[in-house]
């Protein structure tokens, strides 16, 4: 008989979580109630089925290979913004290089006036879905006019039997300049908070994932009023430098792109999750190869020039080690 005098390590189980801003990921029919007629075949941007389908097959071979280095899996859960529709999700975990991946999905449909909302995919063998729901974000104009923009989604499950809290978010855009569209993008925040508080008088010490396209940098106001006494962590603010981000506009690099993590996966026990590391998935197949644009993110289109890339933006994510 082989005695052992060392006591067996515990099992360390790597998780991806991720998030993606697709991009304009738009089906091509028109649909009368939204703002996609550019996205159509006759449209501005000459969307044909063609055109749809491989940038279906690339977000989808994309999405399998981010953290795949070091967790040797697709990511367990990851954040999308930029969908039509639940039919695009359904296309999209349902193509090649996801197909044997079993995601299921949360989608709801947003008053967004464009159509284009956001969604979580989520590996079925190690997150259970146990509540959902769209959280509407409420911000007005000067005239007092609602600014139909996304809802926040909201999903409660548990990820390898450990009970998460889940916001998905893609911000009001800074289209209208950064400081006069700032109002709303700090409501955005308060609206989590209030959330956050809502959760915290039922669950005790909650796990909270906060992932978005945030149309802000870890600096700004709203980022910093949602992170503020609030116990949370934001691991971007490490990666972002003058020479790297996960958007690119006017050759200047922005972290718009974060996932916001609460300070207990800081805690290493049995039976939890502990944050590992963050990056930014930024592979030189995402990028552009060439020119003045070289290691920016290889776009779709580029004003109304179809090149046929991936995104606008990098996807960007965290690992969590589950401790059995």
């Amino acid at each position: 008989m082989v005695f052992s005098f060392f006591k067996k390590k515990k099992k360390k189980s790597l998780h991806t979580i991720a998030f993606y801003n697709l991009e304009n990921l738009f089906d091509t029919v028109d649909d009368p109630d939204t703002l996609d007629d550019d996205f159509t075949p006759k449209g501005f941007k000459k969307w044909t089925p063609k055109r749809y389908k491989k940038k279906i097959f690339k977000l989808a071979n994309t999405i399998s290979k981010i953290g795949l280095e070091s967790a040797e899996r697709a990511p367990a859960l990851v954040g999308i913004a930029e969908v039509e529709n639940a039919s695009v999700i359904e296309d999209l975990i349902n193509a090649d290089p996801l197909k044997d991946t079993d995601y299921g999905y949360v989608h709801y449909d947003s008053p967004d006036e464009r159509g284009i909302d956001t969604g979580l995919l989520y590996q079925k063998e190690f997150f259970e879905v146990l509540f959902s729901e769209p959280i509407p974000l409420l911000v007005y104009n000067e005239e007092g006019i609602r600014d139909t923009t996304r809802d926040i989604l909201y999903v409660y499950g548990k990820l390898n039997g450990e009970t998460v809290h889940v916001f998905v978010n893609h911000w009001p855009s800074r289209r209208d300049g950064e400081v006069k569209t700032d109002y709303k993008r700090i409501e955005a925040a308060k609206t989590i908070r209030l959330k956050m508080a809502e959760i915290e008088k039922e669950y005790h010490d909650p796990n909270y994932i906060i992932m978005g396209d945030f149309n802000d940098n870890p600096d700004s106001k709203s980022i910093q009023s949602l992170i503020n006494d609030s116990g949370l962590y934001n691991p971007m603010e490490k990666l972002r430098s003058p020479q790297r981000g996960s958007a690119n506009y006017r050759r200047s690099w922005s972290m718009f792109d974060q996932i916001i993590v609460s300070h207990n996966f800081f805690n290493y026990e049995k039976g939890t999750h502990s944050f590992a590391h963050a990056n930014i998935f930024d592979a030189h197949l995402l990028t552009e190869w060439k020119g003045k644009y070289k290691g920016t993110p290889y776009r779709t289109y580029v004003g109304r020039k179809y090149v046929g890339g991936y995104s606008d933006h990098f996807p960007v994510y965290i690992q969590l080690k589950y401790i059995d």
